[in-house]
């Protein structure tokens, strides 16, 4: 046998082996997976495990894809084949973790075939691509009980709470009774009634019903939802109270709250010394030529809690205020009263609500101070859940008036750096004492009718929980969702807070350590300080001549309506100090406009620094290895000629 056949035999062997080699351990090694993520985003969490171990029934998880159609339509679509792959991995797992609980299995439907069908009988979302293809990528569970639970459409914006919206899937489908939520709130968080008169006569007026807010309509997938009214007597038959935006609430729905707390009810409560959600009505400030309050609080029985909230005072952070617009044409600027929350000195690391959480938004949020408790009195425990840094304040306003016409440099004026951090939510725990001790009068409706005096706990017999934001606005759709062609998506970490709060207080906590697990914020704390000390140096500059430039405006229009009232022709004494003050607000906007470009030039320079270190070190690198590889070779190559001339 010559040396080609040899070779040829020799390749053949090589490449059957080969084959055999990779089907062997494609097999051997299918659940040998390692997760080189830094946030190990393709493992699952201890709270999915701990659903996973809780399983009684076999699940089985169908998720529809039409990876055909991806494959040729537009790049909006093909962007969602690496999402597609992402899903596959996560439900692969979650089926290799199940102890065979979980089964999984992947469908492709073509168009007008039996499993395009089925996506369609169980609702999930479809989005036209042409005549005949349609996208679909949703998922489907059903157990062996009939119950079917779905997931509409993978959203772009969730992708990092995949395994959430997945174990919240299986979790909502083995429990067989939800939970019961009571909304109590002065704010139209539940929407407007769909059903009955009042839906008739918006339809007769051609009104649309308001919707219900995004963050009830979430809470609404996992727990039975309840409307409780401002003014109720008893507070009964629900497992958590959720009170959002508490506005004079008569004494008999305080002690209704008091007494639910007091008999074990777990209760979070969201007060606000500004809420801007809470717009007053333009016709009813003209009729009552007073302008209604924004503010809510129930200090009442915050105070036997521990905490306390005062009026018109808000947390404040230079290195948190978030730059932007007030109105159209005006330049952006850092407003102090809204403040981005995204670092971990913001969230309490030792506690489950808060510890995951990682950026969050809010807006004239109120300070929460611990209060002197009676010594004589019950323990009790005040976790601070979510802080300003140690640079944080507060800051205040003589009257709501100042919030009326927005400034972001007057606001500023008002701030100082502070050396500790203002907190804006507490989980309180405890045995508290009611805030009624003597117990209420109600009165009667008839005069006749002598008022009924009502008593009831005085002390709680068991420990309490309560949690306290100071903030209503950092719920709402304005800051925890952003509107998308795909619906309403979460920003941040907002909604996640409160859903955190409620799965804490409500017993379950094995979402609580999914739910935030996948946020790939990253920020780069070094940069943000550098920034931060540049604008500090600036502030003080830019805030006096702000003061200047309000200053001479204020003069110029003193000075125009009182030569308006004579004969409205400047006279030529007065026409000579109105360009005189004309001149100096100029020079005055011209050196504001110096201070900013300063920092700017200077926030700039930064990032070109940084730029540079980022990006140079590598081609040096290479310039001088092959500077030093071609000196080498012109080494080896003059040895060899000397040594070749030489034999």
């Amino acid at each position: 046998m010559n040396r080609k056949i040899k070779s040829i035999i020799a390749i053949i062997f090589i490449a059957v082996i080969m084959v055999s080699a990779a089907s062997i351990f494609q097999n051997i090694g299918k659940n040998i997976k390692v997760d080189m993520t830094e946030q190990k985003l393709y493992t699952l969490s201890d709270g999915t495990k701990a659903i996973l171990g809780k399983l009684n029934q076999p699940v089985k998880l169908k998720l529809y894809y039409t990876r055909t159609a991806a494959m040729k339509g537009p790049d909006d679509i093909r962007f969602f084949n690496n999402y597609f792959y992402f899903v596959q991995s996560i439900l692969e797992e979650y089926a290799s973790q199940s102890s065979g609980k979980v089964s999984f299995e992947f469908i492709d439907p073509r168009p007008y075939s039996q499993e395009e069908a089925e996506a369609i009988k169980f609702g999930l979302k479809r989005i036209p691509m042409s005549e005949d293809e349609s996208f679909i990528f949703g998922l489907v569970l059903q157990t062996q009980f009939g119950v079917n639970k779905t997931i509409e459409f993978f959203e772009p914006q969730r992708q990092s709470f995949v395994e959430y919206d997945i174990s919240k899937l299986i979790d909502t489908a083995m429990t067989r009774e939800k939970r019961k939520i009571g909304v109590l709130s002065s704010l139209p968080v539940m929407g407007d009634d769909t059903s009955g008169y009042m839906a008739q006569m918006m339809q007769m007026q051609g009104k649309q019903p308001k919707p219900a807010w995004t963050i009830i309509e979430q809470i609404k997938m996992q727990y039975d939802v309840q409307s409780v009214s401002a003014d109720a007597n008893d507070i009964n038959d629900i497992d958590l109270l959720l009170v959002i935006h508490p506005k004079e609430l008569s004494q008999k729905t305080l002690f209704a709250i008091d007494q639910f707390v007091l008999k074990g009810g777990r209760t979070i409560v969201c007060v606000d010394p500004h809420s801007i959600v809470d717009q007053p009505d333009q016709q009813m400030m003209q009729q009552m030529q007073v302008m209604p309050s924004s503010a809510s609080g129930l200090n009442d029985l915050l105070e036997k809690w521990g905490l306390s909230m005062a009026e018109n005072k808000f947390a404040g952070d230079r290195g948190l205020a978030i730059t932007t617009t007030l109105r159209e044409g005006v330049m952006p600027e850092k407003l102090i009263a809204f403040l981005n929350l995204n670092t971990k000195q913001c969230f309490n690391q030792e506690n489950i609500i808060s510890s995951q959480i990682n950026d969050i938004r809010v807006l004239f949020a109120g300070v929460l101070i611990e209060t002197n408790l009676d010594p004589n009195g019950p323990a009790i425990t005040r976790t601070p859940l979510i802080s300003t840094t140690d640079r944080g304040n507060e800051w205040s306003v003589s009257s709501p008036y100042d919030l009326m016409m927005l400034n972001s440099a007057n606001l500023m004026s008002k701030f100082y750096d502070g050396t500790k951090p203002v907190h804006m939510g507490y989980q309180v725990t405890g045995k508290f004492q009611t805030a009624f001790p003597d117990g209420i009068e109600i009165e009667s409706e008839d005069p006749n009718i002598p008022p009924v005096k009502r008593t009831g706990l005085t002390q709680a017999s068991e420990d309490c929980s309560v949690v306290v934001f100071s903030d209503v606005d950092f719920m709402t759709d304005m800051l925890a969702y952003n509107k998308t062609f795909f619906g309403m998506s979460p920003v941040g970490d907002n909604a996640a807070l409160l859903m955190n709060a409620i799965d804490n207080l409500g017993g379950s906590g094995d979402l609580i350590s999914i739910r935030s697990k996948g946020n790939l914020r990253r920020d780069f704390e070094a940069v943000k300080k550098i920034e931060d000390e540049v604008a500090l140096k600036t502030s003080e500059e830019e805030t006096r001549i702000n003061a200047e430039i309000q200053g001479f405006q204020a003069e110029l229009q003193k000075m125009l309506s009182s030569g308006g009232q004579q004969d409205a022709i400047l006279s030529s004494e007065l026409l000579g100090k109105k360009k005189d003050i004309e001149e100096k607000l100029y020079q005055a906007q011209l050196r504001l406009r110096e201070v900013k470009n300063q920092k700017r030039q200077q926030i700039e320079g930064l990032k070109a620094k940084i730029r540079n270190f980022d990006t140079l070190p590598g081609p040096i690198l290479i310039l001088i290895i092959a500077i030093v590889l071609g000196i080498r070779r012109g080494a080896k190559k003059r040895h060899y000629i000397s040594h070749a001339s030489d034999a």
